[in-house]
This record gives structure tokens, C-alpha cells and sequence, in this order.
């Protein structure tokens, strides 16, 4: 197989690729773009339908265009140089993207589960590093879904992409119009709602946790809403050392993680 043969992407479709960094466009096309080698990587080796899996770009003369091309026939395309730069968000376009398709939504059904799980629900987390690396945590320690109220930044914004390290398809995770309700379904179901709260308890004097927890994380300036802290059965919060905190709060992802590692390996 010689590069020569892999054909070059139309200019029809590379224009709507271009659009996938505007939500509207992802939502229209159910499209979202990934780049660079590691996370395209990663997201083909978690696909759960190779039908998810729309194009794979790369640039003249990149010698994995081959590889994948070999691998995944009739999907693979080479872009000049100012193709790259078109599509890149960053300052030195790595030269390979990946176009892949939305995650299926399947609702989630607290009612069979009958083991220890944990949920992790964001509200109003805005930036797409944060939810992008929240994501990729709550896949490594085994969380069963993760959930977005609408204020939260864009799951398929590439950035959060980027953050995720390509763990898109790790986990189920989906958007809801009220996070207050979809806890509440949750809490029926027999979960217990955490929220973490600079107001509530050191997360280290629970000394076991219940067997289905649903973890909130809030806003990076504001916290957990005010309703969703009343409808949480616990507060939590992680507490600083010394006798002052050398800086206002831990970043939202950092939060996220250490509780997420209290309440997974309990």
C-alpha cells in the first residue's frame, strides 16, 4: 500500500468538518472532530460500533495514513498542509484528525442496578477541560454514567474532546433539560445524592459510603445550585492544610477526582 493510494477528502466534505467546532453544526451532523494521533487512537480502540467511526483525516505525507488506511478501508483521507491548519485548533496541527459519531443515547435505568455504582452528575461545569477530564477519571474508576446539566460545557467541543484523551465512548454520559430532576429519579431509585459543597462535611468522617452514590460536581465560580444542595442527603467537602488555604478552592476536575476515589474504593 502506497500513500498515493489514499484519496484525498472533497472539499464538500471538508467544509463540514470544518463546521464541527460550532455545536450547532456537531448537533446537526451528530459529528464530533478529534485530533492528534493519541486521541484518535484511544477513541478507535474504545469504539463500540465500528459504525461510529465516520472518516479518518490525515496530512501528505503522515506514514500512519497507510497503517489506517489498511485497517479501516473507505474511511481514511489525506489533507494538504492548509487543509490541516483549517481544521486544527491548534498552533501546530498534528496532522491527523478523526470524525467519528455521537454517542447513542440510551437512557439510563437506575432499577437494574443491583450492585455498588457510582453516578457522577455536573452542574453548570463549564469548562470543557474540566468536563473532559472529569470524564476520563470517571471512566477509570468505573463510574456508570456521567451526567450534564444544560449549562455544562459541550461533551463533543473538541477541546473537551482533547481533555478526555479520546474516553468519549469509556462511559455512558448524556445531557438532561434539569439536573434536579434527573437526581431525583436517581434518589427514588435508591441513590444517594453527594454534592460537594464548601459548607458540608470533611469527606473523610464518612467512614463507609452507601452501596449507589450519585456524586455532584458544580460550577467552577459557584458551586452545587443552592436546590440541588438541599436535595443532596450529603455535603461534602475536601478540607485544606494548614491553618488558612493558600488559595481559594481546588480546580473542579481536582475536586472530582479525589472523591471519586473515596467513594469507588470504599
Amino acid at each position: 500500500m502506497r500513500q498515493q493510494d489514499v484519496p484525498p477528502v472533497s472539499k464538500a466534505e471538508l467544509k463540514i468538518y470544518g463546521k464541527l467546532h460550532q455545536k450547532k453544526h456537531r448537533d446537526a451532523e451528530a459529528l464530533f472532530l478529534a485530533e492528534g494521533l493519541r486521541t484518535v487512537s484511544e477513541l478507535l480502540e474504545h469504539l463500540p460500533d465500528p459504525d461510529l467511526l465516520h472518516v479518518l483525516l490525515f496530512r501528505l505525507e503522515e506514514q500512519n495514513a497507510e497503517v489506517f488506511h489498511s485497517r479501516y478501508p473507505g474511511k481514511v483521507f489525506v489533507l494538504t498542509e492548509k487543509e490541516c491548519a483549517r481544521l486544527s485548533q491548534t498552533a501546530t496541527p498534528a496532522g491527523i484528525f478523526g470524525v467519528f459519531r455521537k454517542q447513542r443515547f440510551v437512557p439510563f435505568e437506575p432499577e437494574q442496578i443491583t450492585r455498588c455504582s457510582l453516578i457522577v452528575a455536573l452542574d453548570e461545569v463549564q469548562d470543557p477541560g474540566n468536563v473532559g477530564t472529569i470524564l476520563r477519571t470517571a471512566a477509570w474508576f468505573g463510574a456508570d454514567a456521567m451526567i450534564c446539566s444544560p449549562g455544562c460545557a459541550d461533551r463533543y467541543n473538541p477541546k473537551t474532546v482533547r481533555s478526555s484523551a479520546g474516553s468519549i465512548y469509556a462511559l455512558p454520559h448524556y445531557g438532561v433539560d434539569s439536573i434536579y430532576l434527573e437526581l431525583q429519579r436517581l434518589a427514588d431509585a435508591g441513590y444517594s445524592v453527594a454534592a460537594s459543597s464548601l459548607d458540608g462535611h470533611d469527606f473523610r468522617e464518612y467512614g463507609s459510603w452507601p452501596r449507589k452514590v450519585a456524586l455532584v460536581i458544580g460550577n467552577e465560580a459557584n458551586g452545587v445550585s443552592p436546590a440541588i444542595q438541599a436535595l443532596a442527603h450529603r455535603l461534602v467537602r475536601i478540607p485544606h492544610a494548614g491553618e488558612k488555604p493558600r488559595v481559594e478552592s481546588l480546580n473542579a476536575s481536582v475536586s472530582a477526582a479525589i472523591l471519586m476515589e473515596r467513594i469507588a474504593m470504599r
